[in-house]
């Protein structure tokens, strides 16, 4: 008989400082829900929910999907959201099956629980204590026990920005397959370090990440254990479990994992130095942008990233620090967005194509958190498109999903043309400004609100990066955000400490 698998996603990065709520409406934006059409939805998607299908259905497993859930970074989801999500999957899980493959995040916070990914695989446990659960993670994963404890086979990404993730899924199917047909018997141990690393320098693709995650890389590749993942956590989250960690997955009767965990470990925090970030004056960079065209010949914008502003990290995608700065400096031949503001997209539709409109621009949403009141920009110029703010993915990361940016106009003010949305949206792919007739490899600057994820999209297309030190509560500069939660001591905040022995 064929093998009955349980296949679900939620997803949610939050951001305990962000001040955009995330109730079960948030959750919808990449389609439905549940069921067939969820199926369709991401079935031979670059993502995680993505592989995971691919899995079952090589399988030749029946499988049910009740719940493909994933929503933008913002606040805590709210407690009704995270009943209605929880209690879809652990409902079907009763049921009975053979398997559960869960594509979560690892950064969930909710009203209620510090580690909604934790307490999740609780609730499973509680109702099927012997299912194998393979579960597929974000690289900024806030590793817990209860994650562990609960979790059959943990993977994560391997890449930032992530073109892995279906990949990531595959990875924990190949384990969770050879499990179910009693080839193996996983063991995962786990360990962490007090360190809280600044996303934008933590990537894989570069030191002093990139050594660690090719020790554990080498490890998989090569079948010295079954997985081996490093994550590298998620700053803007003020709650006790942050800290860079590492899981490895092994046969229990063949190898051991921990020698490689503590060599991983250990080797991050010999490199915590470099998991700092340096912030500098947004003047001086946009200004070094400037410089870098006037002075470089070759095709290709500028691209300037503004990541005090990601989406992707729980901004609110209207913050016009960055684009304020470009206009005082005269940037020009310039496109810059998506700027989410619904209010002016409504303004811009009903002036129509061709209009001239004055807008006050962005700066809609207050961050008492981070002690920044919303400053909306006063700009003039003409509605050059008004689209449905939809195209598919074609660049490397979610390659495949559909992206709903809502209702999309674009301002051309003159030296600058500024998508707006009513949506947030990630501008990890060209598409953000191609589906309105834009071709951002023709402009001499890109400007647009990303940390690391841009790069999947505009890095093959830019004549040079400028990192921007944007307002915004996805700073990196982690002196800028208050926590009250964290568990002490934990580095950066305390340089001098040392290791103690269950740590080491």
């Amino acid at each position: 008989m064929a093998k009955k698998f349980v296949v679900a996603m939620m997803m949610h990065e939050t951001n305990t400082f962000s001040p955009l709520p995330t109730p079960i409406d948030s959750f919808a934006r990449a389609g439905a829900l549940s069921g067939p059409a969820a199926i369709t939805e991401f079935e031979g998607t670059n993502t995680s929910l993505g592989g995971f299908i691919e899995v079952a259905r090589k399988a030749g497993a029946e499988f049910t999907l009740p719940m493909a859930a994933s929503a933008n970074p913002s606040g805590p989801v709210t407690k009704a959201a995270y009943e209605q999500m929880t209690t879809a999957i652990v409902e079907e899980i009763k049921k009975g099956c053979d398997a559960v493959l869960l594509a979560l995040h690892g950064a969930m916070v909710a009203e209620q629980f510090d580690d909604g990914e934790g307490e999740l695989l609780n609730r499973i446990r509680r109702i099927a204590p012997d299912v194998p659960i393979a579960v597929a993670l974000d690289f900024h994963t806030q590793m817990t026990d209860a994650m562990i404890e609960g979790a059959t086979i943990i993977t994560g990404y391997r890449t930032y920005p992530h073109i892995d993730m279906a990949d990531t899924a595959r990875r924990a199917g190949r384990t969770l397959m050879r499990t179910l047909a009693g080839e193996i018997e996983p063991r995962m141990v786990w360990g962490n370090r007090p360190i809280m690393s600044s996303s934008l320098v933590h990537t894989p693709s570069r030191e002093p990440m990139k050594t660690l995650m090719a020790m554990a890389n080498q490890a998989e590749d090569t079948g010295q254990v079954l997985n081996a993942s490093v994550f590298g956590g998620f700053p803007q989250a003020d709650i006790p479990h942050l800290a860079l960690s590492s899981v490895i997955v092994c046969d229990k009767r063949t190898a051991d994992g921990e020698v490689l965990l503590n060599r991983i470990l250990d080797t991050a925090w010999e490199k915590r130095e470099g998991f700092l970030f340096h912030p500098e004056l947004l003047s001086v960079q946009v200004a070094r942008a400037k410089s870098l065209n006037a002075h470089s010949s070759g095709g290709g914008p500028v691209v300037m990233a503004d990541h005090g502003d990601n989406t992707a990290s729980g901004g609110t995608q209207d913050v016009m620090s960055v684009i304020e700065e470009a206009i005082k400096q005269g940037l020009d031949d310039a496109v810059a967005g998506p700027i989410c503001d619904p209010a002016c997209v409504e303004q811009m539709i009903k002036a129509g194509v061709g209009a001239e409109v004055t807008l006050q621009l962005g700066g809609k949403v207050d961050m008492p958190a981070m002690g920044l009141k919303g400053q909306p920009l006063k700009i003039t110029g003409r509605v050059k498109a008004i689209t449905d703010g939809q195209f598919t993915v074609t660049g490397p990361m979610a390659t495949g999903t559909t992206v709903r940016m809502g209702r999309t106009a674009v301002l051309d003010a003159g030296k600058m043309l500024i998508v707006v949305s009513e949506k947030r949206a990630e501008p990890y792919d060209l598409g953000v400004f191609t589906h309105c007739g834009i071709d951002p490899r023709r402009k001499k600057y890109v400007l647009i609100k990303s940390r690391q994820h841009f790069r999947a999209g505009f890095e093959p297309i830019a004549k040079h990066i400028v990192m921007c030190d944007g307002d915004g509560c996805t700073a990196s500069d982690l002196k800028l955000f208050k926590y009250t939660k964290i568990k002490r001591p934990l580095y950066p905040f305390d340089p001098d400490m040392r290791l103690g022995r269950n740590e080491a």
